[in-house]
């Protein structure tokens, strides 16, 4: 009897602390959805309707104009399309080089020994530390004398790769086996041979999520493309934000739809490597013990 009571005790108080757990992430879930959901339905309702109070969460009157004026823009311009690009442009080639660059000194510094590589670890870590702010004035003074203004380089060249990148592949191909590294050299392949078609195709989970989580940084900057894109043919989505939501006849309704079309590519990107994204954080937990 005490054997079936111990037994009934704990499955009880699995049952609870389960129910307890799916609670928690349904309350976390819901806290995250209900901005996204309120952005998706006011970009299809008038302004009247928007600051009604109770709000309706489902529009009584579909107004799909305001991703024409999204798109089109107050001036009728499209210039936001030309933003939209921008942005893609500027987010996939950092999120290609940070993977990269990242991939070959997290390498380095995990499957190779040298004389001070923990000290070359920890100064690249300090850089961490340093607020993009201190560094933005020097950077831009630099982007004006290189002629770097209005183009696809200043607004690519300071953010290369980064620092957390260099720690999260290093974390990760700490725990790559180095039996497989040997064995390919003894084969007779060449250390670059070895980074392509051993090191960097094995590391999919870490690569998926180091891709996702820069293209989002880059895609959300604002600050870096406010001052090195003066002209409106070079500005980034987040800048022309800013500027729609400042122009007096822009309405609330208008302003949602720009937000919701700025949302996509980083939803697009998230789900179509959501699965190594999140065999990532598992490999990234991993790596840390």
């Amino acid at each position: 009897m005490k054997k079936i009571g111990s037994a009934a005790a704990l499955r009880l108080m699995s049952f609870a602390s389960n129910a307890f757990a799916w609670l928690f992430i349904g309350a976390f879930a819901i806290l995250v959805l209900v901005p996204l959901v309120f952005m998706a339905g006011a970009s299809l309702m008038p302004p009247a309707e928007i600051m009604k109070m109770p709000y309706d969460w489902i529009p009584h009157e579909w107004k799909w104009s305001n991703y024409y004026q999204a798109l089109a823009g107050n001036d009728g311009s499209w210039i936001y399309l030309r933003n939209i690009f921008n942005s893609l442009v500027v987010s996939l080639s950092i999120a290609f080089t940070t993977v990269l660059l990242s991939a070959l000194v997290g390498y380095g510094l995990a499957k190779f020994d040298f004389k001070g590589k923990n000290a070359v670890f920890m100064a690249i870590m300090a850089t961490m530390m340093i607020p993009f702010e201190t560094v933005m004035i020097p950077l831009y003074m630099i982007a004006v004398k290189l002629g770097l203004q209005d183009s696809y380089a200043g607004l690519i060249l300071p953010f290369l790769m980064n620092a957390f990148g260099v720690f999260l592949m290093r974390q990760y191909l700490i725990t790559f086996p180095s039996e497989i590294l040997d064995a390919a050299r003894i084969d007779g392949c060449s250390e670059p041979r070895i980074f392509r078609e051993v090191v960097f195709k094995n590391s999919g989970p870490a690569a998926a999520t180091l891709a996702i989580l820069a293209f989002r940084q880059q895609w959300d900057n604002l600050l870096w493309p406010l001052l090195i894109a003066q002209r409106e043919e070079m500005k980034t989505i987040p800048a022309y934000i800013v500027k729609f939501a400042a122009e007096k006849n822009a309405d609330e309704g208008a302003m949602m739809a720009v937000a919701a079309i700025a949302s996509i590519p980083v939803f697009a990107l998230f789900f179509t490597l959501s699965k190594y994204f999140l065999g990532g954080s598992a490999v990234y937990s991993a790596g840390k013990e």
